[in-house]
């Protein structure tokens, strides 16, 4: 493939291609997400249940949601949040509850701010059972105004309802990177099997040689006129076979989707990062998407207008069309 034939484009200027390629890559997505997404969350709903269930059991099945729990067990925030009706987002809760986002978010990681005075720390939390004890779910919940205690039927039942609730927020991020591991293992066989060598990712890109690929490899770039320095990860960098010295490698962002609407909210992103390469290293550097999934004409119009070009997971072979 010719230097003028990459410069004119692989992808980007062919959108007669782009309404099949949608196509393609939307089945693509689709049937690796109904093969792996299942067992993932079957997996994460398990783990989550068990970690409802411990939070239950802290808390007398909802019946004790003190100062003094909270404190000692920050961490089942995330857990009490879900047992409300309706389940109420962080940034909900800091409303209703008048308290700093700064602390729901420190016990959203389990744990409480190192810097807050007791007596404000106290009322805060007391601020947070109350909302939590007066919205806590009755239809989950049934045994919450009754004289009876909860049942292990009941208990585990309710803890399925709400780890559900939860692994929405806990599986997705599973599945992102699962999906973005599987495209990058993609890209290691392929160039694995034309005589490419991976490299730690420790080497740095000037240092690698003709025929070296890494990935989540952080390539430095400076901005404000030099002033400031900072590292743009890559997902995948390439140094193409037929290298000379001080030529740029190849950049490769895996990008993955599974709705429309995400990747048109953040395409801008891709557009960033070229610019920045281009700021620091001049407009030959080539830095290119590897996509599967969701992409509309709309994506692919915007990348294609920033001169950002890329290659479909289903005609991986394309690859070759930029020189590796």
């Amino acid at each position: 493939m010719t230097t003028e034939t990459v410069a004119s484009g692989v992808n980007r200027n062919r959108p007669d291609r782009w309404k099949e390629d949608i196509l393609k890559s939307v089945d693509m997505f689709n049937s690796w997400f109904m093969e792996f997404a299942p067992s993932a969350y079957r997996k994460t709903r398990i783990a989550v249940t068990a970690d409802v269930i411990a939070t239950l059991h802290t808390t007398a099945n909802l019946t004790n949601i003190s100062i003094a729990i909270l404190s000692a067990n920050p961490g089942i925030l995330p857990t009490l949040r879900m047992a409300t009706c309706p389940p109420i987002a962080v940034d909900r809760l800091v409303g209703l509850a008048g308290i700093s986002k700064s602390l729901v978010g420190a016990m959203e990681t389990g744990r409480l701010p190192s810097r807050i005075l007791a007596a404000s720390l106290e009322s805060d939390l007391m601020r947070i059972a109350t909302i939590i004890e007066r919205m806590a779910d009755p239809d989950i919940f049934v045994w919450l105004g009754r004289d009876t205690p909860a049942s292990e039927i009941e208990v585990h039942r309710a803890a399925t309802v709400v780890a559900d609730r939860l692994c929405g927020s806990v599986a997705n991020p599973i599945i992102r990177n699962a999906q973005e591991k599987r495209q990058l293992d993609l890209i290691e066989s392929w160039l694995i099997s034309r005589g490419y060598e991976r490299v730690s990712a420790g080497v740095r890109y000037h240092e690698m040689a003709p025929g070296a690929f890494s990935f989540h490899m952080n390539v430095p770039v400076k901005l404000t006129g030099g002033l400031v320095s900072i590292n743009i990860p890559v997902d995948a960098v390439v140094m193409p076979l037929t290298s000379a010295k001080g030529d740029m490698p190849l950049l490769i962002e895996a990008k993955s989707a599974g709705d429309f609407t995400n990747v048109n909210k953040r395409r801008k992103e891709e557009a960033v990062k070229m610019a920045q390469f281009h700021s620091a290293y001049g407009p030959s550097v080539r830095f290119i998407l590897f996509l599967c999934g969701y992409f509309d004409s709309g994506y692919l119009g915007y990348e294609a207008a920033e001169g950002i070009d890329w290659v479909w997971e289903h005609r991986i072979d394309e690859l070759a069309e930029f020189g590796i």
